[in-house]
C-alpha cells in the first residue's frame, strides 16, 4: 500500500512542479538564450513528467486489460527513449551550440528502431497480474517481464545515454568557462545514473521494488533540472565558448571602446585580430551597403562577428566561435548602446567632428549587463 501512496503523492506534486516549470519556460524564452534551446527544454520536461511519467504511473497502479497495460508500458518505454534523445541534445548544446556530432546520435537511432522492432517479437515484454478485481491496485500485484532481446536493448540504450552524458559532462567541465557552475551539471549527472541502474536491476530481476524506485529517484533527478531553469537557466546556456574582446567603432575607424574578456591561449591570435581588425577599419570607414556588409569573419581558433548601426558605428566581438546567443546578445547590446549615447552618436555623425571617446566609458556597465553569462 505503501508504494500506491508514494507513487500517487509524488506524481501529484512533480505534475504541479512541471507545470509551473513548463509556464516559466513559455514566458520568459529569452532566458535559455535560443528559441531552440528553449524547445527542447520544454519538450523534455514535457516528455518526462506529462507523458513518461503519467503512462508509468498509470500502467503500473491501474489494471484496464493485459493487452492496454502492455500497450501503456511499451509507449512509456518509447516515450523514455525519446526523452533522453532530446536531454542529450541539450546536452550537447551545452558543449557547442548546433553541433550534433553524427555517430552517438546515429548509434542511438538505430537502438531506438531495434526496440520498437522488439515490441513486434512475441513475448516481448509480458505482464504478470495477480488481481484483476479492482481498477487501482497495489503495485505489487502487478508486473512486467522482459525477452532477453528487448531487455538487452533498453539496458543497452539507457546506460549507452549515461556514458554519453558523463563524457560530455567532463569535456564541458574541461572547457567551460566557470567550473563551478559546470559542478552542479556534473552532479545532476550522476544523480542520473541511479534511475537508471535501477531500471538496470528492474530488468534483471524483475522484482518490482526496483521499477518504483526507478521512477521516484527519476522525479528526484527531474526536480533538479526544473530547479535549474526556474532559478539558474543560464547553465543550460552555451558553457565552454568564449569571449575574447568587445570593441565598438566609429565610422570613421575610431576606437571609441573596448573591454577584455579573457586573453586568448594561442599568443598568435592577437597579431592575427589586429591585422583584421584594421581590415575591419577600412570596411567601417566606408560603410558598404547592408547585404554587402561582413558580418563574420574566421581565423583558425576564432570569429570575429560585426553588428553595424545605421546611426554609424560598428560592435566587433572576437570570441572563440559564433552562434545564435551570441548574435542575440549583441543585437540587445546594439541597442542598449545607442540608446544611451544616442546624443554623443548624433553629435559626430560628421567625420571632421572631434571625437572625445571618454563619453563613453559608462559603456562597462552595459557590457556587463548584457554579457554577464561570459564574465
Amino acid at each position: 500500500m505503501i508504494f500506491l501512496v508514494v507513487l500517487i503523492i509524488g506524481y501529484i506534486f512533480i505534475f504541479s512542479v512541471g507545470l509551473y516549470t513548463l509556464f516559466c519556460i513559455y514566458k520568459y524564452p529569452t532566458n535559455f538564450g535560443t528559441k531552440l534551446t528553449d524547445f527542447l527544454n520544454f519538450m523534455t520536461i514535457f516528455i518526462a513528467i506529462f507523458i513518461y511519467s503519467t503512462l508509468f504511473v498509470v500502467s503500473v497502479i491501474f489494471y484496464f486489460s493485459n493487452s492496454l497495460n502492455l500497450f501503456l508500458w511499451k509507449l512509456s518505454l518509447i516515450t523514455s527513449f525519446i526523452g533522453l534523445m532530446l536531454l542529450s541534445l541539450i546536452y550537447t548544446f551545452l558543449k557547442e551550440f548546433r553541433r550534433i556530432p553524427y555517430f552517438p546520435f546515429l548509434y542511438f537511432t538505430i537502438l531506438f528502431g531495434l526496440l520498437i522492432g522488439s515490441f513486434f517479437t512475441p513475448d516481448s515484454v509480458n505482464i504478470i497480474i495477480n488481481s484483476t478485481s479492482n481498477l487501482i491496485i497495489e503495485p505489487s500485484q502487478l508486473n512486467y517481464t522482459f525477452s532477453p532481446l528487448t531487455g538487452f536493448i533498453v539496458i543497452l540504450f539507457q546506460f549507452s545515454f549515461v556514458f554519453y552524458f558523463l563524457s560530455l559532462s567532463y569535456m564541458i567541465y574541461k572547457r567551460a568557462r566557470k567550473k563551478e557552475t559546470v559542478k552542479a551539471l556534473i552532479i545532476n549527472t550522476s544523480i542520473f545514473v541511479l534511475p537508471i541502474l535501477m531500471y538496470f536491476l528492474y530488468i534483471i530481476y524483475q522484482i518490482h521494488i526496483f521499477r518504483e524506485l526507478h521512477i521516484i529517484l527519476l522525479w528526484f533527478n527531474i526536480l533538479t533540472m526544473c530547479y535549474v531553469l526556474i532559478k539558474k537557466p543560464e547553465m543550460l546556456l552555451e558553457l565552454t565558448n568564449k569571449i575574447y574582446y568587445i570593441n565598438i567603432y566609429h565610422k570613421s575607424g575610431i576606437l571609441l571602446y573596448s573591454y577584455k574578456f579573457s586573453t586568448p591561449t594561442n599568443e598568435i591570435d592577437s597579431t592575427i585580430w589586429g591585422n583584421i581588425l584594421i581590415g575591419i577599419n577600412h570596411i567601417l570607414s566606408e560603410f558598404v551597403d547592408p547585404k554587402d556588409q561582413i558580418e563574420v569573419l574566421q581565423t583558425d581558433t576564432s570569429d570575429i562577428i560585426v553588428n553595424y548601426d545605421e546611426i554609424g558605428f560598428a560592435v566587433v566581438l572576437i570570441t572563440i566561435r559564433k552562434n545564435e546567443i551570441l548574435k542575440k546578445l549583441m543585437e540587445s547590446f546594439t541597442l542598449e548602446f545607442k540608446s544611451k549615447f544616442e546624443n554623443e552618436l548624433n553629435e559626430i555623425q560628421d567625420l571632421n567632428k572631434l571625437i572625445n571617446v571618454s563619453e563613453f566609458k559608462e559603456t562597462k556597465d552595459i557590457v556587463e549587463k548584457i554579457f554577464q553569462m561570459y564574465l
